[in-house]
C-alpha cells in the first residue's frame, strides 16, 4: 500500500506527462438568462483568440441546466468552435444518456467530459438512476459510441471530499481510466506540489493518460473560501492570510490572486503539464490576464 503514495520530494519527475503535447481549454456555464448569454458570448469571442482546443460546458443533473447545456453547445458548434459538453450520469436512465450521445454524435461534437455529478438530496447511493459512479458512464460510453469520442474524467489532486481515503480514491480514479478515459481534468488547486505528487500517484498505479490541471481565478475571496471548502479544494494558510488582510480591497485580492495562479502555472508547466484547463466562470479578462502572464500566445500559439 506504501508503494502506491508518494514521498514528498522537492522536484517532480512527471515522466507520463512531458511526452504529451501541451493543450489549453476553457470551461464555460450554461447561464440561466438571456442576458447571461450575451455576457458567454463575449467570453468566448475574446478567449477564442488564444485558439485553445476547445471550451466545455457544465451540465446539471435532473434537468437543472439541461437545455441551456444544449443551447450553449449548439451555439458553439455554429461558430465552428470545439467544445466538449459536461456529461454527469447521477439519476440517469441509459436511455436518457444514450439519447444525448446519440444527439452529440449527429451534431458532430467529439469530445465529452464524462462525470458522475452531485448526489442529488434525499436520493440513495444510487442516485435513482442506472450509474453508480462515473467509470460505469465512461463504459457505456464506449459501448455505445466506440471510439467516436475522446473523453476526459475528473481527477482530485487532493483527493474527493467523499472519499473515505486516499488510496481508495487514486484507485476510483483508475478504474475510470480502465474504462476508456481519454484524459482527466483536475479539480482546482493551488499548491503544484498536490498535482505533482497526485501525477506520482498514478505512475505508481501503471496509469498514463495527460492529466490537465484545472486553473481557478481568484476573484473573489469569501465565494471561492465557501465554495473549495464545499468541494474540498484547500486554500493554502498563507493565500487565506493575505487574502484576509486585504479586507473588502478587491483590486488587490484580484491582483494577487492573479499573481499567485500565474506563478503556480508557470511552475505546472515548467515541470511538465501536458497543458492548463482555465474555469472561467463565463468571464475572460482575469484569465487573459494569466495567459499574458504566461506569454503563453508566443510559445504556443
Amino acid at each position: 500500500m506504501e508503494a502506491l503514495l508518494p514521498v514528498a520530494t522537492s522536484t517532480a519527475e512527471m515522466k507520463s506527462q512531458t511526452k504529451y503535447q501541451k493543450t489549453f481549454s476553457f470551461e464555460l456555464f450554461p447561464p440561466k438568462t438571456d442576458s447571461g448569454m450575451e455576457k458567454l458570448k463575449a467570453c468566448v469571442t475574446r478567449l477564442q483568440r488564444f485558439s485553445p482546443l476547445y471550451f466545455s460546458v457544465t451540465y446539471g443533473a435532473g434537468g437543472s441546466t439541461q437545455e441551456r447545456t444544449f443551447e450553449t453547445v449548439d451555439w458553439l458548434r455554429q461558430q465552428s468552435i470545439g467544445t466538449a459538453p459536461h456529461l454527469s450520469c447521477v439519476g440517469s436512465s441509459r436511455d436518457q444518456i444514450k439519447r444525448i450521445l446519440d444527439r452529440y454524435s449527429s451534431e458532430g461534437v467529439e469530445r465529452i467530459v464524462a462525470l458522475r455529478g452531485d448526489m442529488p438530496s434525499g436520493m440513495g447511493g444510487s442516485g435513482g438512476g442506472d450509474f453508480l459512479h462515473a467509470n460505469d458512464l465512461v463504459a457505456f460510453i464506449r459501448t455505445e459510441t466506440g471510439e467516436h469520442f475522446c473523453i476526459a474524467v475528473a481527477a482530485y489532486p487532493e483527493f474527493h471530499p467523499q472519499a473515505t481515503d486516499a488510496l481508495t480514491d487514486l484507485k476510483n480514479f483508475k478504474r475510470k481510466v480502465e474504462a476508456g478515459a481519454n484524459e482527466a481534468i483536475t479539480q482546482y488547486f493551488y499548491s503544484a506540489d498536490a498535482y505533482f505528487h497526485f501525477v506520482d500517484s498514478c505512475e505508481r498505479m501503471g496509469v498514463d493518460l495527460p492529466i490537465i490541471p484545472g486553473i481557478m481565478p481568484i476573484l473573489n475571496f469569501t465565494q471561492l473560501a465557501r465554495f473549495s471548502d464545499a468541494c474540498g479544494a484547500e486554500i493554502p494558510r498563507w493565500i487565506r492570510r493575505r487574502m484576509q488582510a486585504y479586507g473588502d480591497d478587491t483590486s488587490s485580492i484580484r491582483a494577487f490572486g492573479i499573481e499567485v495562479v500565474s506563478e503556480m502555472s508557470q511552475r505546472l508547466l515548467d515541470q511538465g503539464a501536458p497543458g492548463l484547463h482555465f474555469y472561467t466562470m463565463n468571464q475572460s479578462s482575469a484569465v487573459e490576464q494569466i495567459w499574458n502572464n504566461l506569454h503563453l500566445s508566443e510559445i504556443y500559439c
